[in-house]
């Protein structure tokens, strides 16, 4: 299993105190963090660049030869933000082929159930309410896992499924072999029926 250390988490946040707060937890946790104030500086991290142009080349938000060599592991953003809100975010990390397995986290101060189940119904993992805390961080974990063993799951299910109905067959000779009857003393019994008729 990996260490927590090898997991980078990217933040997303137009506030600067959101921000600072959601990275020291972060790196409370061990995560490895980068944190960047809008959706859009968000997609240029993960080298994805909106086609009509829209992100601003003047305010580098990042290295610009970091963001490939570096794997983000989860995205957490906050949902109300000017210009690319979360929602449109999340929209647009699981609508590229590149990017969607990437476990996305939406943060919002207001709890409003619509936009919590369109955001889970979209594909979020999780939706935390601010002021975010470390018991909440505590939930990133497994998402950040899942992405990493998702391809030997598969086969293991097949295994398991295999492994489940084989011991059936068995317990059925032995509860037979229990009950005194066994599968050799019936066979000539009923052959013996079948040539009487």
């Amino acid at each position: 299993m990996a260490a927590d250390s090898e997991f980078h988490v990217l933040a997303v946040d137009d506030s600067i105190i959101d921000r600072k707060l959601i990275e020291r937890l972060l790196k409370t946790s061990s995560f490895q963090v980068t944190t960047v104030d809008s959706g859009s500086k968000a997609l240029e991290f993960l080298g994805l660049h909106e086609d009509d142009g829209i992100i601003n080349t003047n305010t580098p938000s990042v290295s610009p030869n970091n963001h490939q060599e570096v794997e983000v592991n989860l995205v957490i953003t906050d949902y109300c933000m000017p210009g690319m809100t979360g929602y449109d975010l999340l929209k647009k990390i699981k609508e590229s082929s590149s990017l969607k397995n990437i476990p996305v986290v939406i943060m919002s101060s207001e709890n409003v159930p619509s936009r919590i189940s369109r955001c889970l119904e979209e594909g979020a993992e999780e939706f935390l309410l601010k002021p975010v805390r470390l018991s909440d961080l505590n939930k990133l974990r497994p998402h950040m896992l899942k992405t990493k063993i998702k391809d030997h799951q598969e086969p293991e299910k097949q295994d398991k499924e295999e492994k489940q109905q084989q011991p059936q067959s068995n317990n059925n000779n032995r509860k037979a072999m229990e009950e005194g009857i066994s599968t050799e003393k019936i066979r000539p019994r009923l052959n013996g029926i079948t040539a009487m008729v």
